[in-house]
């Protein structure tokens, strides 16, 4: 079976590193499927997920905040402003992340921009998102 490379990292840390059959990620023109022996591409990424499905047919589930998508003859890397993995979000925090986000949009923060808090919102839905496709995959 034909496998690529695929190095997810943000700012903060590597979040995987390791081969795969097949990688999604939402790009600013759609949904990408990337595959071993893919064309060569670098694309922006929209806030959202990247799911990777590895050798053994496991799939993991990665919510990004955006960032960029480079695919190599041999490697797919993901740079991603923020990532978590589905298995590591906290779900009250991300609920308690995006009322924030909401309040601040609703009522003007001072605290928060409407940029920061428009991100902070998108970013606690790709994580709801990844959480609820977790949940799904769980109960196959």
């Amino acid at each position: 079976m034909a496998t690529i490379r695929c190095d997810i990292v943000s700012a903060e840390a590597e979040i995987f590193h390791g081969e795969a059959t097949l990688v999604v990620a939402t790009g600013e023109e759609g949904e990408l499927g990337i595959a071993p022996r893919h064309a060569p591409l670098i694309t922006r990424l929209k806030p959202g997920k990247v799911v990777v499905t590895q050798p053994n047919g496991e799939v993991l589930d990665f919510a990004i905040s955006g960032g960029i998508l480079e695919v190599q003859p041999q490697v797919v890397t993901v740079l991603a402003d923020t990532a978590v993995r589905a298995d590591d979000i906290d779900e009250a925090a991300v609920r308690a992340a995006m009322e924030e986000a909401k309040r601040a949009l609703a009522h003007k923060d001072p605290k928060m921009s409407a940029e920061e808090a428009q991100a902070q919102l998108a970013m606690s839905l790709a994580q709801l998102s990844a959480l609820e496709r977790l949940r799904k995959n769980l109960k196959h």
